[in-house]
Parts: structure tokens; C-alpha cells; sequence
């Protein structure tokens, strides 16, 4: 289902041939509300549910609800932990922030984004995903839109998210109550790939909830738009965006341990190969965070579930979990046992303070198993949730007199590293990121990167 845009007459048309003005309001059945009725709901408050509702609070009302109360009490503050958002973008959004699920009633359109990541088995891990279907589920009205945002396999919307809302509800899926599929694609810290910005697939359980959909993201978004048949086609674009992704990274982690064993640095490689027109800019290294490291599962899943073995996808994630013992196996051996390594960053990527499922964690225990001692630091990761989800104790400032610096996050603070603060004299850089390459500030010092 492909979009067609006219410049002077923003439109969307269908394949049915059904075109739609942007701006226009529609009447659809089942008592659904024309669009300058609309309140939106934006359940979950995250790295993708605060962007979202700041872009929508300049066309409607918007309520932003969050379980966690003090999440609330900062956004109320103007105060973002996740470092998206300045404190007068905040306070310049028309958003309702609430804890409370019974100010969700005021809504006729809820969009959720929670997260959806994978238990210790690497399987799909539902739990926030239903909890909040639930707790829509409890304040839905008849004639509402429920709009799942959260990265899904395929058919998790309509065969597992839809059944929970009619249990709780009372109501019918496709009748009483509408579903719709929109994914998220926010990239934490890109200022330039805006939920505003990129383009939005869209959804719907009817062809009217898809066109209504289409109206709103894309009121927001410059009318960018890209209308999908059904929910599950849309659901599976998602999963397979980051899967790719994840599959690359594993060929350049692969080609840099060939590199590594033939005596040769992957980046100058990579450097080279770069020159051809039609060569993709993928580089090696840990591969945490909510997506890239887990989108790969939620499509094994559906395979495996359909009789299917997907060998490329699960291939690919197992070289990807194996790069931080790789790594930290190679330091070692340019170590001696016992010692002092200063790992700088825990976040999962650069310039964000996102500890979800971060690949360092198990890099700083391979080091500490391989018999050194580790600290780590991070300028922008929350000290509490480190500890919590890693056992791993931030240090406030960097140390000094250390037999080794790895760089595992290429937060612009560390760009500058005065190393001879830090290292002790034919100390070892291991630079993960290719951050410090040929530079100056590491000429005293031994270096080693992939």
C-alpha cells in the first residue's frame, strides 16, 4: 500500500484507489470520533513515548502517562533523565503528565510504547507490552483507536494485545474498539532522524483506522507517511529494520577477529573498502541496546513458531554476544594478570545515558574473570541503575596510575583524554571505537584497537 504525494494538495492513496486529503476530517463507523475530537493517550514515557508525545501535544491534546511516578514528577519538572529534551522544550509542551490511569479516560486514542525486550532465554519477553494493554484495557471507551507502538513480531498486536483488551474491556476488537500498528523508530541521541522528521508506517485493523492514522502521524511529521495492508506487514518492516542492522554488524565483528588473527586493523580495512560507491558503512563492536540486540529474537521467534530455522538471523546474534568476551580475551592478552583497567562508558551508545541491555557489562566481568581489576566510568549513565542492573559502581572521576584505558563508548567527553592523566607509563589504549586512531595523545603509549 504505497503512498503518492502531490505537492500543491498533500493526499494519500490506497490501492483501492481511495484518496484521502490530508486535513480533511472523516466519519467512520463504530461510533468513531471525528478528528478535532481527538485526545491522545501516550502510554510509557521513554526514549520513545516522550518524543512522540512532544510532537503530537503542537496538533492535539495530549495526555503522557508513565507508571513511574517520579519519571512524572521530573517531566512535570521539565527535567527529561534521558537527555532528549531541553528543559524549555518541556515546558513549552501542551502535555498532561499523569501517573494515574484514570486520566487516561479522557482519551479516545491511546498509543502505546513500552518496552519489549527478551528474558534470560532470549525469548520474547511481553510482560510491560500486556501490562499496559491491560491497564488501557481498564479505561478504554467504546469507539476508541489503541495504537501499539513497541516492536513485536508479527501478529502480537492483533492475537495477543487484542484478546487482552476485550478480556479487560468488555469490548470487541474491530467492532467496539480499533487497533492500529505504527512502529517506533527513534534513535537515542540522533538529533537529526526526529520522530518529527522520518517517516512513519502506519497501520490500521480497517482501512478507515489506517487513513485516520495516516492523518495524524502525519500531521506531525510533514505529511510522511507510508501505509501498510495490515498490521502484521507493518509489524514485521519493523522487526526486520534492526535485524538487518544486526546481521552486518556481525559480518564486520567477524571479518575484525580474521583481521585481528592475520595482524591487520579492521578500520583501515574498513578505511579503504569505504572508497567503493556501493560498499556499506557498517563497523564492528559491541552491540547492545533495546533494539539491534534483541529485534533479532522477536523474529526468530515467529520463524521457529512457523516451522522455520532461521540460521542467517540467530547465526548473526551469536557472533554479536560473543564480541565483548572476544574483546576483553584480547586485551588480556596484552595485560598481565592483575592488572588496573579504566573502561570508559557503560551506555550502549554514544552521547546517551541508555543502559538497556549494554554489551559492556559483560565485557567488564570477561575482564574481571581474565584476573584485573575494573573501573568504569561514564559522564552521562545514571549511577543507581548501573548498579542495579550491572552490579557494576561508576566512579566519579577518572582514576589515576592504570595499566590499561579501554574505550568502549565514544562519548565526545572522552575525544579529548589527556591519557597521561590517567595511564601509567607503556600503558595499553584499547580503543574499541577507533576513536584516538593516529592521534597524538596516544603516541607514548601502546595501542590496539580492531
Amino acid at each position: 500500500m504505497l503512498l503518492r504525494w502531490f505537492r500543491s494538495s498533500p493526499c494519500i492513496k490506497f490501492d483501492n484507489a481511495t484518496t484521502v486529503r490530508l486535513g480533511d476530517s472523516f466519519n467512520f463507523r463504530f461510533g468513531v470520533p471525528m478528528i478535532s475530537e481527538r485526545n491522545i493517550a501516550v502510554v510509557g514515557l521513554g526514549y520513545v513515548g516522550l518524543p512522540l508525545a512532544v510532537a503530537l501535544s503542537k496538533k492535539f491534546p495530549v495526555i503522557g502517562y508513565d507508571r513511574d511516578s517520579q519519571r512524572i514528577a521530573q517531566l512535570r519538572e521539565g527535567f527529561d533523565r534521558t537527555n532528549e529534551f531541553e528543559r524549555q522544550t518541556l515546558e513549552a509542551a501542551s502535555i498532561r503528565y499523569s501517573d494515574d490511569a484514570a486520566d487516561l479516560r479522557n482519551a479516545n486514542i491511546y498509543i502505546v510504547a513500552v518496552p519489549t525486550p527478551v528474558d534470560a532465554s532470549n525469548q520474547p519477553d511481553l510482560t510491560a507490552l500486556s501490562g499496559a494493554t491491560e491497564l488501557v484495557g481498564g479505561v478504554v471507551q467504546k469507539g476508541s483507536i489503541v495504537v501499539f507502538e513497541s516492536t513485536v513480531y508479527p501478529g502480537v498486536t492483533e492475537d495477543i494485545c487484542g484478546p487482552i483488551l476485550e478480556r479487560v474491556s468488555g469490548l470487541k476488537c474491530g467492532t467496539d474498539i480499533l487497533l492500529g500498528y505504527s512502529p517506533e523508530r527513534i534513535n537515542p541521541g540522533d538529533t537529526v532522524h526526529t520522530v518529527d522528521k522520518i517517516v512513519k508506517i502506519v497501520a490500521g485493523q480497517t482501512t478507515e483506522v489506517a487513513k485516520l492514522l495516516a492523518e495524524i502521524y502525519g500531521s506531525m511529521n510533514g505529511e510522511k507517511i507510508h501505509v501498510v495492508k495490515d498490521i502484521k506487514t507493518a509489524e514485521a518492516a519493523k522487526v526486520i529494520e534492526n535485524a538487518q542492522r544486526d546481521i552486518n554488524i556481525a559480518f564486520m565483528n567477524e571479518i575484525a577477529q580474521i583481521f585481528g588473527r592475520l595482524d591487520i586493523s579492521v578500520y583501515d580495512v574498513l578505511e579503504a573498502a569505504n572508497t567503493k560507491w556501493n560498499f556499506l558503512p557498517f563497523t564492528p563492536g559491541l552491540v547492545g541496546g533495546h533494539c539491534i540486540g534483541v529485534d533479532p529474537y522477536y523474529l526468530a521467534h515467529a520463524a521457529k513458531t512457523a516451522g522455520f530455522d532461521p540460521t542467517v538471523l540467530l547465526s548473526g546474534r551469536a557472533v554479536n554476544d560473543a564480541m565483548a568476551e572476544y574483546v576483553a580475551d584480547r586485551i588480556s592478552e596484552n595485560l598481565e594478570s592483575g592488572s588496573t583497567i579504566l573502561v570508559l562508558g557503560l551506555a550502549f551508545k554514544e552521547n546517551v545515558p541508555d543502559l538497556r541491555n549494554s554489551k559492556v557489562g559483560d565485557l567488564v566481568g570477561r575482564l574481571k574473570t581474565n584476573g584485573h581489576t575494573v573501573s568504569v566510568h561514564d559522564p552521562l549513565a545514571d549511577a543507581a541503575e548501573a548498579l542495579s542492573e550491572y552490579g557494576i559502581k561508576l566512579c566519579d572521576d577518572l582514576p589515576n596510575n592504570v595499566d590499561c584505558v579501554v574505550g568502549c563508548v565514544a562519548h565526545t567527553a572522552y575525544h579529548d583524554l589527556k591519557f597521561a592523566n590517567v595511564l601509567n607509563e607503556g600503558g595499553l589504549i584499547a580503543d574499541l571505537k577507533g576513536v584516538w586512531r593516529g592521534a597524538e595523545a596516544v603516541k607514548d603509549f601502546r595501542y590496539w584497537t580492531l
